[in-house]
């Protein structure tokens, strides 16, 4: 079983459209839809936006559908002048950049007392995320890390920080949130993201005009995905 998490309705309304429905089951006010999408069986859940939503969306997956792997997918904002709207960011690991402990002197995204400081993906989703791009072939793609906060980032000053304190690719609002669930409960997990916007073009401006060639962008990877796997 394969769990695929979208935010807003946006990210995964074309996954609810393909699924070969088999039940639907409602819960902390999400609506988990299970059946079969291009041969694999899924549930497609959208979870709602931020850290904690995600974060109990995820803990659902994991205790009411045993699944096996969770894929996060949906759109995000790029850090750097090289990531444009419309690029693919494939998640290598994540951190949550708005958690700050830095007073008792922890890193920047550091979660204290944990024994990890980011939330490594899993390779084999990794690669198959990568052969799904080459193949698509429209949208430049990167691997690194992503960076996670409840924080619509939108400040040409934030993005620099992000870049320089975490070498990001790109930031946005559920994936870190995913990345800890999944680790604590040692569930393979890859975020993948397309860019739907750049700080340092005008957040705003670019999330509305990219939004949907964004989201499209990342159906056509999970697709790929999920017939090669």
């Amino acid at each position: 079983m394969i769990g695929i998490i979208g935010a807003m309705d946006e990210e995964v309304e074309i996954l609810l459209k393909e699924i070969i429905l088999e039940r639907k089951e409602k819960k902390a006010k999400m609506e988990f839809s299970l059946g079969k999408l291009w041969g694999q069986e899924v549930v497609v859940v959208r979870s709602g936006i931020g850290k904690v939503n995600a974060a109990v969306c995820a803990q659902i997956l994991a205790d009411d559908f045993n699944t096996d792997y969770i894929i996060n997918v949906g759109i995000a904002g790029g850090i750097g002048d090289n990531i444009n709207p419309g690029d693919i960011v494939i998640a290598d690991n994540l951190v949550q950049h708005d958690m700050d402990t830095s007073a008792f002197g922890d890193k920047f995204g550091q979660i204290p007392r944990l024994e990890t400081f980011d939330f490594k993906c899993s390779k084999e989703l990794m690669i198959i995320a990568e052969e799904a791009c080459k193949k698509f072939g429209k949208s430049k793609s990167f691997i690194g890390r992503i960076v996670t906060g409840d924080q619509f980032v939108a400040d040409i000053e934030k993005i620099k920080w992000l870049k320089d304190e975490f070498d990001a690719l790109a930031c946005e609002m559920e994936g870190g949130s995913i990345a800890q669930v999944c680790y604590l409960n040692n569930i393979p997990f890859v975020v993948i993201r397309s860019i739907s916007d750049n700080a340092n073009t005008g957040a705003h401006m670019d999330y509305e005009k990219f939004k949907y060639i964004a989201v499209g962008n990342s159906v056509n990877i999970l697709r790929g995905m999920l017939e090669n796997m």
